[in-house]
């Protein structure tokens, strides 16, 4: 008889070990590791294998027609276009989020809409008490929804459920409350999660069920459990936001019926999660006239174009490291843009706290902003203001040329749209400036630097 083996896995990550240990290698979490039953004794399996007992599999050109996937519409339309056009049958979809972010809410309204237009709908939480699902609904105002509702952990059962029932949609609420009772581990434990994971995906592809399983995140604000539950499902999104701000992003970072990086914008209120149709608009209502440090970036957010505010403020610092706090952007990227001014261009910061922030809780992460965060930055700097009516984009190399991005005309349309008259670009393509804007070419820092006085261009 074969020795049993024992592994042992990160519950933060999914890391595999040989043997226990205090600190994990691959996320740096402390006392992660445990002992993971599910993950033993793989010889035997790798022997049998070894035999080739399967089944000759039927295999099928690349070329053919198929026909286009139907789609099941919510009519709330920031979710419909962050899922690629609608619900897609067979679907196993992956939510994730910081706690009280709005997930429960979003995908409750998203379950009450889905119901009210034909689709049989149900809602199984492990977190929450049926009274309380109800009593969310109530405020919301969704109580008239055909949504039918459990509150059960047990795996089995609720596969049992969801077979007997055969519903069209079905929320999971959360995949770490599931508990697989051919599983020796608690839930949430790594094994527990992947096999739940897997479970609940291979039912949606052969029973033709649309399934979204609700993730908790880590600290680091990845969705917990093994990564390879996020290969498992065909969609993946991260319900994005501050706290202190009401706006909330629904992210795509992976679907296989959509475009990945696509988002949907939200506010939040009394009555739930409403959607905004015009994100730049919004994100752009409490702007400032004429503030120093203050950019509006034109951005891309999968297939929208986005506009939103950049602000930097540049002040001395007493301490003999300054600080450099970024939120909505990326640290490292803040470090280079400095570090290019004062190589390339003379400006040096050393002796100054810099602050850097995207107004409205979105966050930026297409290196398009590199010359609106520069522009920030010099504005701020030098106290100079940058015109009220001009956008900036344009990415910056080490050697501070500007370089083109992607998309340039759509940038510009979304800003002449809002009534923004000039924009500060790199170089265009013969054929891209045909937006009716006044658009300053920039081939490097230091044409951008001639723009940004305190007289103005």
């Amino acid at each position: 008889m074969a020795k049993q083996s024992t592994s042992f896995a990160c519950s933060e990550c999914g890391s595999v070990y040989k043997k226990w240990s205090g600190r994990c290698d691959g996320c740096g979490a402390w006392n992660s590791i445990v002992e993971d039953a599910g993950l033993s004794a793989a010889g035997p399996a790798k022997k049998t294998l070894g035999g080739h007992k399967g089944r000759t599999i039927e295999l099928h050109p690349l070329a053919g027609e198929e026909a286009e996937i139907p789609r099941a519409l919510s009519g709330i339309d920031e979710f419909d276009r962050v899922l690629g056009g609608g619900l897609a049958p067979s679907s196993a979809i992956l939510v994730g989020g910081d706690p009280g972010i709005g997930k429960s809410t979003l995908l409750l309204q998203a379950a009450a809409a889905l119901a009210k237009n034909g689709v049989k709908t149900i809602y199984i939480s492990g977190e929450e008490a049926i009274a309380q699902v109800r009593m969310r609904a109530a405020r919301l105002g969704l109580t008239d929804a055909p949504v039918q509702l459990a509150a059960a952990t047990n795996l089995r059962d609720v596969l049992t459920t969801l077979e007997a029932e055969r519903p069209a949609f079905a929320i999971i609420d959360s995949i770490q409350t599931m508990w697989a009772d051919n599983i020796d581990s608690a839930p949430g434990s790594v094994s527990q999660v992947r096999a739940s994971a897997h479970e609940l995906t291979s039912f949606a592809k052969r029973k033709g069920v649309s399934v979204v399983l609700v993730g908790h995140v880590t600290k680091d604000g990845q969705i917990a459990g093994p990564r390879v539950v996020e290969h498992m499902v065909d969609t993946v999104l991260y319900c994005e936001g501050e706290r202190g701000h009401q706006f909330r992003i629904l992210r795509a970072v992976k679907n296989r019926f959509g475009a990945a990086d696509e988002i949907g914008v939200f506010e939040m209120s009394d009555k739930g999660l409403r959607e905004v149709a015009n994100p730049s608009a919004l994100f752009l209502a409490d702007r400032e006239s004429r503030a120093p440090g203050s950019v509006v970036f034109a951005g891309v957010e999968g297939t929208r174009p986005v506009l939103v505010e950049f602000q930097a403020l540049v002040a001395s610092s007493p301490l003999g490291t300054p600080r450099r706090t970024v939120i909505g952007w990326d640290t490292g990227r803040l470090s280079m843009i400095l570090a290019v001014l004062e190589a390339r261009c003379g400006v040096s910061l050393a002796g100054n706290d810099v602050f850097l922030n995207v107004a409205g809780g979105l966050r930026v992460t297409e290196p398009a902003a590199d010359l609106a965060v520069a522009a920030a930055i010099l504005s701020a700097h030098r106290d100079a203001p940058i015109p009220h009516d001009a956008v900036v984009f344009g990415e910056i190399s080490l050697s501070s040329a500007v370089r083109s991005v992607s998309q340039t005309n759509a940038r510009l349309k979304e800003a002449k749209k809002l009534g923004f008259t000039q924009a500060y670009a790199p170089s265009m393509v013969q054929g891209q400036s045909e937006s009716g804007m006044t658009v300053a070419e920039i081939s490097d820092l230091d044409g951008l630097m001639d723009l940004i006085t305190p007289n103005g261009p």
